[in-house]
């Protein structure tokens, strides 16, 4: 529940898991966040396997895994089509809470927390605020009237001059939803922020002032998944990283955990779905703002 950290490690070697496997995962995430839509036509086998650069054979061992779980048919005209299950479908009324919530997703680039937020918000619609959709369009002119590229992410210029603004924006669109009452789901990297005590304490009483509660949310998974999921998403800022995955990897703890009070969703392929640990994250907000 929120307030504690909860244990959902994937039991055996991730690192063994079929790749089928991982790319099930990986539409099945999709579906659940709504980019894929119920009655959607999936692309071709051949088209996927260029998508997720695999073997045909991969991609059609994955779709006889979603079949399986409810997630897609075939149909002779139509193809694969998405059958989103009964029970992803999307929230009938916001869900309502004592307090406004505020919902802070992190994760590595690549771990789901993107998927993971859209997910909850289906769940809740609360209002969605994703750092990268909110700034992206401003800080890559900023970053090249500075002198740097649109994919930087890395440098001096970056890292002292235009992240710092990135989440204070983030930050200024949060309190201004939750002022008008609104719960919010905010989601960035917040790899520095979930590690600075002191971001942590002030976010937690500026949230407090207007009488709102904040929970800290970490998306995880292994660095298979985490590369699969960057090198088929193809982004351009992603470039640098898979060009020396050796490096870059060695970089990334698997198993941090934020230095807050907080919950752990995991997003591996034989980690429980997405949707029922949003709902169980729900419940336990429930029962602290309700005391029930």
């Amino acid at each position: 529940m929120p307030g504690s950290a909860t244990d959902g490690v994937a039991g055996g070697d991730s690192a063994r898991i079929p790749v089928h496997k991982r790319i099930a995962q990986g539409i099945r995430n999709e579906i659940e966040s709504g980019r894929l839509r119920d009655g959607e036509r999936l692309p071709s086998t051949r088209e996927l396997a260029k998508e997720w650069r695999a073997s045909q054979v991969t991609i059609t061992k994955a779709m006889e895994q979603l079949a399986a779980d409810g997630y897609i048919a075939s149909h002779d005209r139509s193809g694969r089509v998405v059958t989103t299950p009964t029970a992803v479908a999307l929230a009938a009324e916001p869900v309502r809470t004592s307090r406004p919530q505020i919902v802070y997703v992190g994760g590595y680039p690549g771990s789901g927390k993107s998927e993971f937020s859209r997910v909850l918000t289906r769940e809740t619609s609360w209002a969605l605020l994703d750092k990268d959709t909110l700034s992206r369009p401003i800080i890559e002119p900023a970053l090249e009237d500075l002198g740097s590229t649109v994919n930087d992410r890395e440098s001096p210029i970056y890292l002292g001059r235009i992240r710092p603004r990135e989440y204070d924006a983030l930050a200024a669109v949060i309190h201004e939803n939750i002022e008008c009452g609104t719960s919010v789901i905010a989601t960035a990297p917040y790899l520095k922020e979930f590690t600075d005590r002191t971001w942590l304490d002030r976010t937690i009483a500026e949230a407090d002032s207007r009488g709102a509660d904040a929970t800290f949310v970490w998306v995880r998974c292994t660095l298979e998944t985490m590369h699969l999921y960057l090198r088929r998403r193809g982004a351009a800022r992603d470039t640098a990283k898979l060009d020396d995955w050796s490096n870059y990897s060695a970089g990334v703890n698997v198993s941090f955990q934020p230095e807050v009070d907080h919950v752990i969703i995991e997003n591996n392929p034989d980690s429980e779905a997405l949707r029922p640990q949003a709902q169980r994250l729900l419940k336990g907000i429930r029962r602290e703002t309700t005391g029930t």
